[in-house]
């Protein structure tokens, strides 16, 4: 936990002895907003890759000559190497530190990326999307890995806010950039653009940051590595928050994947303004995550996520019945999902450092198997909203209406004993 910020906030200067010891002597007085702002870019880099296209799907279907469905699969193919890559950088991250797994990783997503962009056909583009993918999750799973090498308590809390923004910021704010160069350049040039970036993360990873793990001992053997994974499955202090969090980004992603129908078919909003949509949302979420760790030093971890909570099943009750009864009305629809938003924004964050902050030792494994259920929970957000009805808006709605509750009924009576536990 830091004690002074240098002058204008940008330095680590003085840190306490529990701070001291969890950041390398090579780092000391360097940037910390530049090392915080590589740690959300490495965050943001899976949902960037994926949702900047999403823009161009039509135009890519037609330049390939495939159908609009097939060239969805490049999304299920991305998002399933994502989710269970983490599983496998997670334990190499802890056996030989994250430089080289970030290196490798990234160096990956470049070269996948730019087979993405020169790809002539659909099985092209997919061989390119499973070599972008297999790099992406090793630097979103280390993004908190790297955080918890470099922060604990509020200040990780804080840190986790700033994370939880980018990973909002990158599906929010990617479909407006997309369109901009599909626009201009083509689709091809969104990967362009996606490739410098990550080029840009790895190079500030290099200047700013470096190896965090310098007392790198874990093992990668299977059975080993299966019983790690095992271990943060029967303790409370991960597995509440991490199922916390899950069931957040089931609501969450439920709301990205059939907003934009109900947006575009239901109150006829033109592409442009989807856009300026989800952007808001960043700024919704952007403010409700600097509150988390307010309310985190006030009240404590588990009280903190329960207001977040609170707000969330709020924000879904209200969204219900913004669908059931007002049916074409936007204001109805957009407040009930606005106070949802600002509740994940308080609680996802706290979830994040609540799951992490016990296991310091083994911090690559928690933040693999927390990362993995935040996609598990993705997943099954998106696939029930699809599913449970025909009407996007119905859908979303329930996801919610059943998530948050349910988010919020578990937190509450689990939480208490493992932040009692802690």
């Amino acid at each position: 936990m830091l004690t002074r910020i240098g002058r204008a906030g940008d330095q680590i200067a003085n840190p306490t002895a529990d701070f001291q010891g969890k950041v390398r002597t090579e780092n000391k007085g360097k940037p910390i907003v530049a090392s915080i702002a590589v740690i959300c870019a490495f965050a943001a880099t899976g949902m960037l890759a994926t949702n900047i296209f999403l823009p161009s799907l039509t135009a890519m279907a037609a330049d390939l000559h495939v159908s609009s469905a097939a060239i969805t699969s490049t999304i299920s193919v991305f998002l399933a190497i994502f989710a269970f890559g983490q599983l496998i950088v997670g334990p190499l991250s802890d056996r030989f530190g994250r430089q080289i797994p970030v290196l490798v990783g990234l160096c990956l997503f470049v070269f996948g990326t730019i087979w993405c962009a020169f790809a002539g056909d659909l099985a092209s583009l997919l061989v390119g999307r499973a070599i972008q993918a297999a790099g992406a999750c090793a630097a979103t799973v280390l993004a908190r890995a790297i955080a918890r090498d470099l922060f604990d308590g509020q200040a990780l809390a804080k840190v986790m806010a700033s994370i939880t923004i980018a990973t909002a910021a990158a599906p929010g704010l990617s479909p407006l950039v997309g369109s901009a160069l599909d626009h201009f350049l083509g689709w091809r040039s969104e990967f362009v653009f996606v490739a410098i970036f990550a080029s840009c993360a790895l190079l500030a990873y290099a200047m700013f940051i470096g190896e965090t793990n310098g007392s790198a001992n874990g093992s990668v053997n299977p059975l080993a590595v299966g019983e790690s994974y095992l271990g943060l499955l029967r303790d409370a202090q991960f597995v509440v928050p991490a199922r916390t969090s899950s069931l957040l980004m089931a609501g969450l992603f439920a709301i990205f994947s059939a907003a934009p129908r109900v947006f575009l078919e239901h109150f006829g909003f033109s592409p442009v303004a989807l856009g300026l949509v989800f952007a808001a949302v960043v700024v919704l979420v952007f403010g409700a995550s600097m509150l988390a760790p307010i309310l985190s030093a006030r009240l404590g971890f588990y009280r903190a996520t329960l207001v977040g909570l609170g707000f969330t099943v709020m924000g879904a009750i209200a969204l219900l019945l913004a669908v059931l009864v007002t049916r074409n009305a936007v204001l109805p629809f957009v407040f009930g999902a606005a106070i949802f938003l600002s509740g994940l924004g308080i609680a996802s964050p706290l979830a994040s450092a609540a799951a992490l902050s016990p296991f310091g030792d083994k911090a690559g494994v928690a933040a693999a198997l927390f990362g993995f259920s935040q996609m598990a929970g993705a997943a099954c957000g998106a696939l029930l909203a699809a599913v449970v009805s025909s009407d996007p808006a119905l859908g979303l709605a329930i996801v919610m209406a059943l998530a948050s509750p349910l988010a919020l009924i578990l937190h509450g009576r689990e939480g208490r004993l493992s932040a009692a536990s802690a």
